[in-house]
């Protein structure tokens, strides 16, 4: 998979990758991912296939900025966005206002980001004093790991250095990226950036993404790795819930071994006392739901424009983003006394609200059970505020997502034909290959 990605978007060209090294690099990489149910290469070309989707596919309503000729990444933007192409002038393409060297960044840092990842959580290796917790004094324990790992086996084996070429600024630039782009997805920084981005983007008085600010595109470049490394709810219901299973596995893994060594079982991780359900509707309700919503109110989240007349819709339907044809006529040709209601559709947020609204059916059918004395009582409460502790160990969590989407299967948009948006995040029931 990194090899067509890097293929498609002209990268080995770009910068002189040289193909054996590069494939040394990503097949000992693909290697480096342990047999975890959860945390294995099969998620890490996941999370890869994510944030290539988000920067290649169309964007209904986004503008691809023009580089300024006197800036000096304006030569690097322009020369790699002939392969970012739409055919319809409403829609625009996210990668294309990256400059070629950020995007190398983002498609390696996927790769890399769960590199050796021992399927036990943050707090678990602090608790037991596991060496990478020393190393790396209790901060971000995990994320550090991969990412030095991933580059000590990158620097450390000359025949899996694809990166010879580069220049020593374009070198320093590069690893700086990853490295950054690998500790976003430390879910304790979860809120720290998505408010950072909120701020930037969608409050009201937000000034915007400015294209052509570094910070502003490394601020993009950490919310598109974030949003495809916790995509599960995301898919298509029945892939979400193996996702699910492999997930609670990997908990109850841990779970077993706090028990072996007298710790008190984290939350949903004892797997006498499974609770599937509520895990699942905390981590959308408090993570994927408005992270994902920050996206797409940003315009930056692929998707196609759907049009339909207001009276015919009445209150019923809600969307994404709405706009009236009526203050921009570029989206269509229909006389203007016809009042006319322009929608984003995303399947994406179609996907997330469906997985959101199983989770509260089988909640409340647990509940119901519970209550007719069909169910045991569970011996232990969790309650509301230690539920998300073993998912991202910050206790002031914002509210929900509280409006609903209307979305449906979007139509498939190809570049060269790599993937398509209907597959978005999703994998085949077999391995994963990066």
């Amino acid at each position: 998979m990194c090899y067509k990605v890097f293929l498609d978007v002209g990268l080995f060209e770009a910068f002189k990758i040289p193909i054996h090294e590069f494939i040394n690099y990503f097949h000992a990489l693909e290697m480096g991912y342990r047999e975890k149910p959860y945390h294995n290469r099969m998620h890490a070309a996941d999370v890869l296939h994510g944030v290539y989707y988000l920067t290649s596919q169309p964007i209904p309503g986004f503008e691809m900025q023009l580089s300024d000729p006197e800036t000096p990444l304006a030569s690097d933007m322009s020369s790699h966005r002939a392969w970012f192409n739409v055919e319809e002038s409403s829609y625009g393409i996210m990668g294309a206002n990256f400059p070629a060297l950020e995007l190398m960044a983002l498609y390696t840092a996927a790769a890399m980001h769960d590199y050796d990842h021992p399927g036990r959580t943050n707090a678990f290796l602090v608790t037991t004093h596991a060496p990478q917790a020393i190393l790396y004094n209790d901060r971000s324990v995990l994320e550090n790991h991969h990412a030095a790992a991933a580059w000590n086996l990158l620097l450390g084996t000359p025949a899996c250095n694809f990166l010879r070429f580069l220049d020593k600024a374009e070198f320093k630039r590069f690893r700086y990226l990853v490295i950054e782009a690998i500790l976003a997805t430390d879910l304790k920084r979860h809120f720290e950036i998505l408010a950072e981005f909120n701020s930037k983007a969608n409050e009201e008085d937000s000034v915007g993404i400015d294209w052509n600010q570094e910070a502003d595109r490394l601020l993009v470049m950490e919310m598109c790795i974030k949003l495809a490394d916790i995509n599960g709810p995301c898919k298509f219901h029945d892939i979400h819930v193996r996702w699910t299973h492999r997930i609670a596995e990997e908990f109850y893994e841990q779970g077993d071994e706090e028990a072996e060594l007298g710790l008190p079982i984290s939350p949903y991780m004892d797997r006498d006392h499974p609770q599937l359900a509520k895990l699942q509707e905390s981590f959308i309700n408090h993570l994927v739901a408005p992270l994902c919503k920050a996206v797409a109110e940003a315009g930056i989240l692929p998707g196609f424009w759907e049009e339909e007349d207001m009276e015919a819709t009445g209150d019923e339907v809600s969307s994404c983003q709405e706009t009236d044809n009526d203050n921009d006529s570029s989206f269509s040709d229909e006389p203007s006394d016809q009042k006319k209601k322009r929608k984003i559709l995303c399947v994406q947020t179609k996907h997330l609200q469906d997985n959101h609204r199983h989770w509260m059916n089988v909640i409340k059918e647990e509940t119901r059970k519970r209550e007719e004395g069909l169910v045991k009582t569970e011996s232990v409460a969790i309650s509301t505020e230690d539920a998300m502790e073993t998912i991202e160990e910050e206790n002031n969590t914002p509210h929900s997502l509280n409006r609903s989407f209307s979305f449906v299967r979007p139509k498939v948009y190809t570049t060269q034909n790599l993937l398509s948006s209907h597959w978005f995040l999703s994998l085949p029931t077999g391995e994963g290959r990066l």
